[in-house]
Order: structure tokens, then C-alpha cells, then sequence
């Protein structure tokens, strides 16, 4: 998170002063608002992370990717859905909360300027340079395309190649992976209409919200009926456009962390309900797995298919609190791994999905022995990342191209996250 480093050691590891057992009052939590969130620069260093671990599961088991194993199966999908329903909106959450500490130090001209500088640039880069192999590899497996690379990418920047996998066509030039950094633009631009409003809403409003049972009910209702009401009709493309459903439930998350991130209290509930919250989140997720692990799955519209859905929801808002929850009681040290890797995970974002579709494609064929290929996958992903990160900081007309600052001239390594 691009917030000023400051030392957060003395912030209260606990709302100490509320009864044990009950929701604590505002004026219990009175902890100061700390100048940098460390605690959730290492909550998003471990969300890419773990995304980019769920995208290496993605090529062994039966969703859709853009090239797949041929002995892919169910067997780890109950445990990627233990992710599935929250690792992105916490993202947004987290950028949200990044955006209103960047927001209120800037005026509105400097801060636009800086983020389109951040992440326009990366985007725009990834979908020219970085994506397109993803769609060579893509089309080579589905289709058998045997045109030349320079073939393939004068259609893929022109978008001629018509290509058609399973009747649907395949859009090209195409973001893939990079879609949350166009969502994060787009959002960006309208919290600066919004965020005045966000931070002058009535604190009867935030102040429940941030210590009461309200944290617990209200964004799990709304998001709820996000899913349940929107995305039969909205799913979610990644299309940015008629992509109703995902930008209520993503900008909604953006939206929540810009307006709570100097309402402490928020934090500070997360962290004394973390283990509650943390059984929540598991019982949703037994709750909506299990029938799917039994090889059942509810009519939609029954009741069995609410219940699901609510607990899909809960699973998803409960185990967001208990990140941000015990993020803030056992995340706050910092140091120069945590800068490191602050700096270093953006790019990490932007390499690994290539690899990891180039690196599938060519293990597959060799049919080695599954626990063999899966950890040259995961071990050649995570080279990949770090040797790409490493040229690009030294690189100067690199580094914007991989959501890193300009090297200051007196050529001083401070990293900074996007």
C-alpha cells in the first residue's frame, strides 16, 4: 500500500476495555488511526500470493483455464473453494483502504496522475506483451493453430483471428489475469466522485458498522443479494462491461475499505472477533461444499439453494474479517522483507499467469509423475516472478511497465507497493 512508513507499535493489540463476550462501544476503541496500514500491506502480500496459487490450481482441476492438465479432476476443488469466494474482494477492500490514505495526503489532480501512472501503464503492457502468450498457448491446445508467433500476435493486436473456443469467441487483444488492474482504474476514478461523501457520512452510520454486530450482518445481507439477485443474470465475465454483478460486489468492497479505513474501530472488532469470525467462515464453508463434495446439487431457487448461497456469502465476508482480524493482532512488525515484498508482489501479479500457462503446456506431454510436475509448476512460477522482478527494478524504463515507481535520481531503493 503506497501510505508513508510510521511506526504502528503502539497502537492496542485489543479493545481491552470491553466486557469480554460483548461487542465493544466506539468509545472503548480509541486506539490512534496508524500513518501506514503494515498490517494489511502483509494481508495483501499474502492475498497475491494466494492468488497466485489458486491460478496454479486452476490448470488441475475441471474450470475452466486457458490451457489445462490432461489428468486434471475434482479432487482439490473443495479446498480452492475455501478462497474462492473472497480472495478478490478482499483485494479491492485492501486498494480501497490504500486509496483513501494516497487520497487524503494528494489533491485530486495529483492523485489520479499518480495511480493512471501506477497502473495504466502495466495494463496496458501486460495486454500487448505479457497476455498474449496465454492466448497462443490457448489456442494451440484447443484448436491445434499451427500458424507462425508472428502470425498469431498480427491477428491478436488486430483482432482477426476469429478463433472460437467451445462456439464462444475468444476477444482479442484481451487483459486475462490483468482485468483487476482495469477494474481498479475504473474504480478509482469514481471514488473520486463518491469518496467526499464516503468520509462525511454520519458516524451513526460507520460507527455501528465498525463496532457492533452490524460488521457481522450488513455486508453479509448485501452481499448476499449481489449473488443471489445479480449474478444469475450479470455472471461475472471480467469484461468490465454488462459485468453488473462482480462491479456491485468489487466496487461495493472498494468502496467499504475507502470509507473505513481511518475508522479504526472497524479494525479493531475484526481483531477481537477474529477466532469467532474464523469458525463462521468454516461453517459456511462446509455448509456450501458439502453438497457438492457428495455429489449434490440443489435446484435453484429451492431452499437448499438459498441456504447455500447465504452460506457461500458468509463464508466469503466471515473469513475477510478474520484476515483483517488477525492481520492486525500478528501482522504489524515491519521490516525489509515486508518492504521487499511490498514492492515486489505487483509484478509478481503481473508475470505468474503466463507462466504458469507456458510452463503447463509444455510439462503436460512429459506425463511425470503428478507431485514431480505440480512442483516444478509452482517452483519455475515463483522463479519466474522473481527473476522478472529483479531485471525490472533495475531496469529504468522497466519499472513503470511493471507498477514500480521511477527510480528516485538519487538512485535510493525505496520500494512501494502499488
Amino acid at each position: 500500500m503506497t501510505i508513508p512508513t510510521a511506526n504502528v507499535s503502539s497502537l492496542a493489540h485489543s479493545a481491552s476495555s470491553s466486557p469480554a463476550g460483548s461487542f465493544p462501544t466506539s468509545s472503548s476503541l480509541a486506539s490512534p488511526i496508524p500513518a501506514r496500514r503494515v498490517d494489511l500491506d502483509w494481508l495483501r502480500i499474502a492475498a497475491f500470493g494466494l492468488l497466485i496459487f489458486y491460478h496454479i490450481g486452476m490448470f488441475y482441476v475441471t474450470w475452466g483455464f486457458h490451457v489445462k492438465s490432461s489428468r486434471a479432476s475434482e479432487t482439490i476443488e473443495p479446498l480452492m473453494l475455501l478462497s474462492n469466494p473472497w480472495r478478490l474482494t478482499l483485494l479491492f477492500l485492501i486498494s480501497g483502504v490504500a486509496t483513501r490514505f494516497m487520497f487524503d495526503k494528494m489533491s485530486p489532480g495529483a492523485f489520479v496522475g499518480s495511480r493512471m501512472g501506477r497502473l495504466l501503464p502495466p495494463l496496458v503492457f501486460g495486454i500487448f506483451v505479457i497476455v498474449p502468450p496465454q492466448t497462443y498457448f490457448q489456442i494451440v491446445e484447443a484448436l491445434n493453430y499451427s500458424g507462425s508467433i508472428p502470425d498469431f500476435y498480427l491477428h491478436y493486436v488486430t483482432a482477426s483471428g476469429h478463433w472460437r473456443i467451445d462456439g464462444e469467441p475468444l476477444i482479442t487483444p484481451t487483459w486475462n489475469h490483468l482485468w483487476f488492474v482495469a477494474y481498479l482504474i475504473v474504480y478509482t476514478l469514481l471514488i473520486m466522485g463518491v469518496g467526499p461523501l464516503l468520509k462525511r457520512l454520519p458516524a451513526m452510520l460507520f460507527r455501528p458498522l465498525g463496532s457492533g454486530p452490524a460488521i457481522f450482518v450488513l455486508p453479509w445481507i448485501a452481499m448476499f443479494a449481489i449473488r443471489y439477485l445479480l449474478d444469475p443474470v450479470f455472471p461475472e465475465t471480467h469484461a468490465l462491461f454488462n459485468d453488473w454483478g462482480a462491479h456491485a460486489l468489487y466496487f461495493s468492497a472498494f468502496a467499504l475499505g475507502y470509507a473505513v479505513a481511518k475508522h479504526e474501530a472497524f479494525f479493531e472488532t475484526a481483531q477481537r472477533w477474529r477466532w469467532l469470525t474464523l469458525g463462521l467462515a468454516l461453517l459456511g464453508w462446509c455448509v456450501w461444499v458439502g453438497p457438492r463434495i457428495v455429489g449434490w446439487t440443489p435446484p435453484p431457487g429451492a431452499a437448499a439453494d438459498i441456504v447455500g448461497v447465504a452460506a457461500r456469502e458468509g463464508q466469503a465476508w466471515f473469513a475477510i474479517l478474520a484476515c483483517i482480524g488477525f492481520a492486525r493482532r500478528h501482522l504489524r512488525r515491519d521490516g525489509p522483507v515486508r518492504r521487499y515484498l511490498t514492492d515486489a508482489i505487483f509484478p509478481f501479479y503481473i508475470i505468474h499467469q503466463t507462466t504458469i500457462v507456458a510452463m503447463g503446456f509444455y510439462l503436460d506431454p512429459l506425463q511425470l509423475p503428478l507431485w514431480l510436475e505440480a512442483s516444478i509448476l509452482v517452483l519455475s512460477t515463483i522463479a519466474s516472478c522473481w527473476i522478472g522482478y529483479e531485471i525490472a527494478r533495475r531496469v529504468g524504463f522497466l519499472r513503470p511497465l511493471f507498477g514500480l515507481k521511477p527510480r528516485p535520481r538519487a538512485q535510493q531503493d525505496v520500494p512501494q507497493s502499488a
